[in-house]
């Protein structure tokens, strides 16, 4: 088939400015799942496309790849000098900036949510640990009452809620590590039981669903559990190493 393109750029007339229109052959038919690029973009050589845009020997605009995409910035500079005053320099951050503004403001809300789980996480173990102290009250009394001191009550109980916390974030770590790094096939295997499509690229503008495991944020993830975890402990060791031997063996 033909495909007939238009283009403002023609012969000037006495009646003012002509379109042109040429006729293409199409070859091949590409599709990203994108509208962005389907619906907008087409590939022709490069004589072709400069004897219909009338640029003759130039062109409107240059692409330059990079090996590492995340340093754009660093070939800004460059390229504008190189370039000169004639042109101006795009990056393609610039151009999704608005997309991307999304991107971190579902970041900070997903960490914001992520800290929401790890409190709710540490009041079970704070009620967990006050029920244990409540139901080993007799105990802890008769220990007391054999010599023990009230800082070796509070370290038992202290161990005992943050070894559970150390265990805990230790599974979680584990288990998100093996699900960031096998989250494309496991979005696939979802899509494919579900027959519906997870993660549409017309809405979110990627083929694939990306996963990056960023040691920084997990070593904070991390360390925060642990800290919720330690301090949840806190009160539940203080309460068992604040009860009165008397009171608790007064009606045993």
């Amino acid at each position: 088939d033909n495909i007939t393109l238009l283009s403002p750029k023609g012969a000037i007339t006495p009646f003012g400015t002509a379109p042109k229109v040429g006729s293409f052959p199409i070859r091949a038919i590409f599709e990203l799942g994108m509208s962005e690029y389907d619906a907008t973009f087409v590939f022709m050589s490069l004589d072709e496309a400069r004897a219909f845009f009338r640029t003759y020997e130039g062109v409107s605009a240059l692409e330059i790849r990079l090996a590492n995409p995340d340093r754009v910035n660093d070939f800004v500079k460059p390229v504008s000098i190189a370039s000169g005053p004639c042109c101006t320099t795009s990056t393609w951050q610039q151009r999704n900036e608005s997309f991307f503004s999304a991107l971190q403001v579902e970041r900070n809300v997903m960490f914001l949510i992520l800290t929401l789980i790890l409190i709710v996480a540490s009041l079970n173990i704070i009620s967990g640990l006050v029920m244990l102290v409540k139901d080993k009250g007799r105990d802890i009394a008769v220990l007391r009452t054999m010599g023990a001191t009230r800082g070796a009550v509070m370290r038992a109980f202290f161990i005992s809620g943050a070894s559970i916390g150390v265990v805990g974030t230790l599974a979680g770590f584990l288990l998100g590590l093996v699900f960031c790094l096998n989250i494309e096939s496991l979005r696939q295997f979802l899509s494919n039981l579900s027959g519906t499509e997870l993660f549409s690229p017309e809405v979110y503008f990627l083929s694939r669903m990306p996963a990056e495991v960023d040691p920084g944020e997990v070593t904070a993830v991390v360390l925060m559990a642990l800290f919720l975890s330690f301090a949840a402990t806190l009160y539940p060791a203080w309460r068992a190493a604040s009860l009165d031997p008397v009171e608790a063996l007064r009606y045993e």
